[in-house]
């Protein structure tokens, strides 16, 4: 029989599978049931953080908008649960086919999540997105692969 904590554990770990199915079904309603009303994200785009879910939907807007199909990844997902928090990190990379036809290939992005179980259900209250910084010429570093 299962611990808590690996029940815990595998329900994370479904949340964030159902974020990339949400993403390849570009099904905003879908992703807005995984994360809490509140979220504060620090997502890749400006500003430097988001308040709410509707600001975080409207990050994943482009994806509905632009694409025509979505290929979204997330490798090497590593947590650390506890009874009501837990937060995890992996790498992360949204890819495919845009709506004129041409592929797009993405880069790959370091992703925090933060999660509080509500309710009884875990949900992601915070998560950060972000790409390695080259100090001397200031730019983002979007070529890496994990």
């Amino acid at each position: 029989m299962p611990t808590q904590r690996e029940v815990d554990e595998a329900e994370i770990r479904e949340l964030i599978d159902k974020i990339v199915e949400g993403l390849q079904g570009k099904d905003l309603e879908a992703l807005k049931k995984l994360y809490a009303p509140d979220i504060v994200s620090f997502d890749i785009k400006p500003p430097l953080q988001h308040l709410g879910i509707e600001a975080k939907l409207k990050n994943w807007a482009p994806v509905v908008t632009f694409f025509d199909q979505v290929r979204y990844e997330v490798r090497d997902l590593r947590l650390t649960v506890g009874e009501e928090v837990a937060f995890g990190h992996a790498f992360a990379r949204l890819s495919g086919t845009l709506k004129n036809g041409t592929a797009a290939g993405g880069m790959w992005v370091r992703v925090t999540y933060c999660l509080r179980k509500i309710d009884g259900a875990w949900l992601i209250v915070h998560d950060q997105v972000s790409v390695p910084l080259d100090i001397t010429s200031g730019k983002g570093v979007v070529d890496l692969e994990p």
